[in-house]
């Protein structure tokens, strides 16, 4: 083969070289219903399966879930959930009583997760700021974040920007896959708008 036929050889048909943009990536975050409970116990089994990003080592059930949509609805905190633009859920974000005790009533720790395809393109941040908001909103005064300290540094860095501070530090405090795991607390104040 001549080189000038190698060339043209190397080059793709027409065709091949349209440049397909992905699609853009967009996501609605509305207070969650009883029906996208199947859809958070998925992607949270996720991450107790498969990741030391919590320390649970069982996925939650269905009724579990179900439990814990209940008391939030009931003690009136938020339950939020990301849809993308198929309607399908792809994380969601909760603040639950810190402590069941009633001196603690104002102070929630926070939660969440999203479907794995939907990591490191802006959701968690905005699922945490509209956390945030709705937790203010409710009159909670404080929220907590408990962090397992493997692979911490991202998690760490968004809820510094959003005004979280680091208030302490626990070592090897859980076991999951045959290792011990510690984990990072850290605080927000909640302050409503004036």
């Amino acid at each position: 083969m001549l080189p000038e036929e190698y060339d043209r050889r190397r080059v793709l048909p027409r065709h091949l070289r349209t440049v397909r943009a992905e699609p853009e990536f967009s996501f609605t975050i509305r207070p969650a219903t009883i029906r996208d409970i199947p859809a958070i116990r998925s992607i949270h089994s996720h991450y107790v399966l498969n990741s030391s990003v919590t320390l649970e080592d069982r996925p939650k059930t269905i009724a579990e879930w179900r439990r814990t949509f209940d008391v939030l609805e009931r003690l009136r905190l938020p339950f939020l959930v990301a849809e993308s633009g198929t309607h399908t859920i792809i994380g969601y974000a909760l603040a639950e009583p810190w402590k069941p005790r009633s001196a603690y009533r104002k102070i929630v720790e926070h939660s969440i997760f999203l479907s794995p395809a939907s990591t490191g393109r802006g959701l968690g941040k905005a699922l945490l700021v509209a956390l945030i908001d709705a937790a203010t909103a409710t009159g909670c005064k404080e929220m907590i974040a408990v962090i397992a300290d493997e692979k911490a540094d991202a998690s760490v860095r968004l809820h510094e920007r959003l005004g979280f501070r680091e208030t302490g530090r626990m070592g090897k405090v859980g076991r999951k896959f045959g290792r011990w795991l510690g984990t990072i607390t850290m605080v927000k104040p909640l302050k409503r708008r004036r």
